[in-house]
C-alpha cells in the first residue's frame, strides 16, 4: 500500500514539475544563428503549428474514453502494469547474398593486424589479392590465419568487434555483420521521453519481426507510476534467443537512457547484445546529401514517408503533461503516432542500408 502510494506521488509530483522545465528553445525561422546556439530548439513556425495541433486534439478528443482510443491490453509484471498498443505493418523485400559479406571481407586486407592502406595497396601489387593469400606471407601469415578463423565462425558480435577495430564503427561491413542474425532477432526500438536526461520515459516502441511482418508493440504510461511495468516488459524484448538492437541514435540516447531508469528502479540492465545504430550508417551513406541525417528528412527523401499532424520531439512533455492534467486524452494520439512511424521508418531504412551492404546484385 505504501508502495503504491509513493508512485502516485511521484507522479503528482512530475506533473507539477514538467511545465517548468522546458529544454528546448523556441527560434524564429530562418534565424540560423539562434538555432546553432541552442542546445534544442523548435522553430517559430513548428512551434506554432504544434500549439494549434495541442489545442484542436483537446477540443476534438473532449470526453472520449481512454480505452475507446487506444483499445489495447493491459500487461502485468514485476514492475506493475501498463498497457501494450500492437500493430502490424508489411516490410520491404529485402534479397540477401549470405555469401557477399564474406568474399568482400576476404579482399579487405586492412582487417589484418599492421597491415594499412598504404601496405594492402603494395602488397596487392605484389598478387596478394585476399587474406587467404596473405597466409602465404613470411610476415602477415599468423594474423591473417587469425582472421580467417574468425570470419569462418560467423559470429556476428566478433565479427563486429574485427571490423571496429580495423575500421570506423559506420563501416558497411560494420552493418553487414548484422545479415547474420535471422529476421526475427532484430529488436527495432524508438523511445519518447519527458526530457533529455533521467526524466521518465513515457513510451516505449518495440518492433518485431513475425512471420514476415514487422509487429510493433508500444508500451503506453497512462501515468508515470506504470514507468517499472513499461520498463520491465520491453527489457524482456531485448532478451530473446539471440537479439540485434537496431536503433536510430540509440547508442547516444536511446538504449543508455534505458539503462539508466532501469537503474533507477532496480530492475537491472539490458545485457550487452549486438546494437546497429542507424543514424552512424546513414551518416556516412548519406552525408553531405541531404540538410540532416534526421530520421525525419531520410524518411521523406529516401523512403517517401509524409507525416501529418506530426508533433516536435521536444514538445512531447507539454503534449503529454496536457493529458495528465487533464485527463483528456487526445494529446497522446500524435505521440503514439510519432512513435509507430519512427519504429516502422527506422526498420524500413534498416533494411535499405542492409540491402545496399549485402543484397543480391
Amino acid at each position: 500500500m505504501a508502495a503504491m502510494q509513493a508512485e502516485s506521488r511521484i507522479g503528482a509530483l512530475w506533473q507539477q514539475r514538467m511545465d517548468a522545465l522546458r529544454e528546448y528553445d523556441v527560434v524564429r525561422d530562418g534565424n540560423v544563428f539562434g538555432a546553432g546556439l541552442a542546445g534544442s530548439c523548435v522553430l517559430s513556425s513548428e512551434y506554432d503549428k504544434a500549439r494549434a495541433l495541442l489545442d484542436r486534439l483537446v477540443a476534438r478528443y473532449d470526453g472520449v474514453a481512454f480505452d475507446t482510443l487506444f483499445p489495447g491490453r493491459e500487461i502485468q509484471n514485476d514492475g506493475g502494469s501498463c498497457i501494450v498498443l500492437e500493430s502490424r505493418h508489411p516490410l520491404p523485400a529485402t534479397a540477401l547474398d549470405p555469401g557477399r559479406l564474406s568474399r568482400e571481407m576476404l579482399c579487405d586486407l586492412t582487417l589484418v593486424r599492421r597491415v594499412g592502406e598504404v601496405s594492402e595497396r603494395r602488397l596487392k601489387a605484389r598478387g596478394y589479392r585476399t587474406i587467404v593469400d596473405l597466409t602465404e606471407h613470411p610476415k602477415f601469415r599468423y594474423a591473417a590465419r587469425q582472421v580467417l578463423e574468425r570470419l569462418a565462425r560467423a559470429d556476428p558480435a566478433d565479427m563486429m568487434d574485427l571490423v571496429g577495430s580495423r575500421h570506423a564503427k559506420s563501416h558497411p561491413f560494420a552493418l553487414g555483420t548484422a545479415g547474420s542474425f535471422e529476421p526475427e532477432d532484430y529488436v527495432f526500438l524508438d523511445i519518447e521521453t519527458l526530457g533529455l536526461f533521467s526524466r521518465p520515459i513515457i513510451l516505449f516502441g518495440v518492433g518485431t519481426i513475425e512471420h514476415g511482418r514487422l509487429i510493433v508493440r508500444q508500451y503506453l504510461l497512462r501515468d508515470i507510476c506504470e514507468e517499472a511495468a513499461a520498463l520491465s516488459a520491453t527489457a524482456e524484448q531485448c532478451s530473446g534467443r539471440r537479439p540485434a538492437l537496431v536503433t536510430f541514435n540509440g547508442k547516444a540516447f536511446d538504449l543508455p537512457y534505458v539503462q539508466d531508469r532501469l537503474a533507477y528502479y532496480g530492475l537491472g540492465a539490458i545485457s550487452r547484445i549486438p546494437h546497429f545504430d542507424v543514424l552512424h550508417f546513414s551518416r556516412r551513406r548519406w552525408k553531405g546529401q541531404f540538410a540532416s541525417c534526421r530520421l525525419s528528412t531520410l524518411e521523406s527523401t529516401v523512403l517517401g514517408v509524409a507525416r501529418a499532424d506530426d508533433v516536435p520531439g521536444q514538445m512531447v512533455p507539454e503534449f503529454y503533461e496536457t493529458y495528465l492534467r487533464t485527463q483528456n486524452c487526445g494529446p497522446l494520439v500524435p505521440i503514439v503516432d510519432h512513435n509507430r512511424q519512427d519504429v516502422v521508418s527506422l526498420a524500413s531504412l534498416f533494411f535499405y542500408l542492409l540491402g545496399e551492404t549485402c543484397g543480391c546484385r
